[in-house]
């Protein structure tokens, strides 16, 4: 693909992605364009073998937009990290194609692996504000990470992922569309296990009130017994 076929897909996504985006020129301020378009030169000079050069590039897209992206990383087409202050992305990371990154989020390693040390997002994924991703798994494509999750291990295809530790709490078939970057309606499993055991303690609590009318009624009828 040539640069400016990369260009105007690279806008095209950006567009799509972000509604405050009013116009293409915009496009070419926002972080995210920038860092991609670094990171696609530092990569082809690492693939060469050009490590320092490849790290000097990649270094000044970092200071200038806070994004961080190893030039070791491999990132399909169809990027979008919307906003992007203060996300990471590791040297063995590798991301499918259109794949959605917020603020925050860190795909990095836990310091023990050797080799492949960090995640691997297959196609359609997205990442919420704040995650992170850490070790050497892979998540599933048309999976969502809730904002803040801390994932630690692997994540089937279709899934919707919040807490800390990250757990499952959504797993079917149907595929969450490129265009659903809701981040917020997630299921929270805290919440619900709360409600539930509100629920049980109503239950009890009725239970025990009922309990307590029946000692009442078979104390008084032995009361009336003993005065006949």
């Amino acid at each position: 693909m040539g640069i400016i076929s990369y260009i105007k897909e690279e806008i095209q996504v950006i567009r799509e992605r972000d509604p405050a985006i009013k116009s293409n020129m915009e496009v070419f301020l926002y972080p995210s364009f920038r860092v991609i378009l670094r990171y696609r030169l530092a990569h082809k000079l690492y693939l060469r073998g050009h490590y320092f050069w490849a790290r000097w590039i990649s270094q000044r897209g970092a200071r200038k937009t806070g994004i961080e992206i190893h030039p070791g990383a491999t990132i399909g087409r169809g990027l979008f990290i919307d906003h992007g202050s203060g996300v990471i992305i590791g040297e063995t990371t590798v991301i499918g194609n259109n794949v959605t990154l917020y603020q925050g989020v860190t795909l990095g390693g836990t310091g023990k692996e050797q080799g492949k040390r960090h995640p691997t997002l297959e196609d359609n994924v997205m990442v919420s504000a704040g995650a992170k991703i850490l070790g050497s798994f892979t998540i599933g494509e048309n999976s969502k990470i809730g904002a803040g999750s801390v994932v630690l291990e692997e994540v089937p295809p279709n899934c919707t992922v919040v807490g800390v530790p990250g757990r499952i709490v959504r797993m079917d078939n149907k595929k969450i569309p490129r265009y659903d970057m809701d981040q917020v309606h997630l299921p929270d499993p805290v919440l619900e296990d709360i409600r539930r055991l509100h629920d049980e303690n109503v239950r009890l609590h009725s239970r025990l009130k009922s309990l307590m009318k029946e000692m009442r009624c078979i104390e008084k009828k032995g009361e009336e017994d003993e005065d006949l």
